[in-house]
């Protein structure tokens, strides 16, 4: 499972909330283990997520109990099967990519009615877009 658009804005106004002990993460152990949010669920929260004080929890419940611990359980089904020794490499592998997921964000696309603009200037010029390669 992956985190959507809305998982990453939630966790980043949850950082702030958890840094100023207004909310704190505890692990209840009722029969089945889990993670909890925990304190005042007041105005303020429901202001800073946008959203009602159930979906706080459900989202919470959805990051914390379904897509954190389950991709635990995956590592931890692979290198029961497998061994650690390929450990490092998969930690290499997902640094990578969020290198290069930060790097793609940064990179700006050309605007569609921008390359038209750039086409018909061309056309009317007489000439077609190329690109000169060296020799």
């Amino acid at each position: 499972m992956k985190l959507t658009h809305k998982d990453k804005d939630f966790l980043e106004h949850l950082k702030p909330l958890l840094e100023e002990k207004e909310l704190t993460i505890e692990l209840k152990k009722d029969g089945l283990k889990r993670l909890v949010l925990r304190q005042n669920y007041g105005d303020k929260v429901e202001k800073t997520f946008n959203m009602s004080r159930q979906g706080v929890r459900w989202r919470f419940y959805r990051i914390f109990n379904e897509i954190y611990v389950e991709a635990y359980e995956v590592v931890f089904w692979v290198e029961s099967h497998f061994g650690t020794e390929l450990r490092q490499k998969a930690i290499e592998i997902a640094r990578e990519r969020v290198v290069l997921r930060k790097n793609a964000q940064k990179i700006e696309f050309v605007n569609a009615d921008r390359l038209k603009n750039v086409e018909s200037e061309a056309e009317s010029a007489g000439g077609e877009l190329t690109r000169e390669l060296p020799s």
